[in-house]
């Protein structure tokens, strides 16, 4: 079995600044779209993904991928914004396995209420401490470490599998 390449100093703090970085951003934002709209960030990107598509309509296996979920776990909050009337589901019927989720005007209105706190906590957390040059950094170094990862990035839709 092959040595490890364990990782040197500056690698361990690069690594271990990124790890508190993720967890302090992230809950943040969980905080702030559970106390002001009742969601976890998990329904509120599912509501975005289905607001950015056509018609407020995607396929579950695309909106799985593209919030990077598993389908069961996708299927699980689905089922969860149904009941809030947030989204509906469909069949295909070119498909008869097939699904798609559908964006329903209570959602669009939820996201259009939702965005600006969620809009005003990402700034807070994570722009109003970066200068211009280290937004640019910040977005090649994360979309680099996404298509390294197996995945495609694109700003509209990213795809980590």
């Amino acid at each position: 079995m092959a040595e490890p390449r364990w990782l040197d100093e500056k690698e361990q703090q690069a690594w271990r600044a990124f790890i508190a970085a993720q967890r302090v951003v992230n809950g943040k934002i969980e905080q702030q779209l559970q106390r002001d709209a009742g969601m976890p960030h998990t329904y509120f990107e599912i509501l975005v993904r289905l607001a950015d598509a056509e018609d407020g309509r995607l396929r579950m296996s695309e909106l799985a991928l593209s919030t990077l979920g598993s389908r069961s776990r996708l299927s699980h909050a689905v089922n969860r914004l149904e009941q809030v009337g947030w989204v509906r589901r469909e069949g295909i019927a070119s498909d008869r396995r097939g699904q798609v989720a559908i964006l329903t005007e209570e959602g669009r209105q939820k996201l259009k209420d939702t965005a600006p706190g969620h809009v005003e906590t990402v700034r807070q957390v994570v722009f109003d401490a970066l200068s211009e040059e280290q937004v640019a950094q910040l977005h090649d170094i994360c979309s680099t470490l996404a298509r390294h990862s197996g995945g495609t990035y694109d700003s509209a839709i990213w795809d980590v599998r």
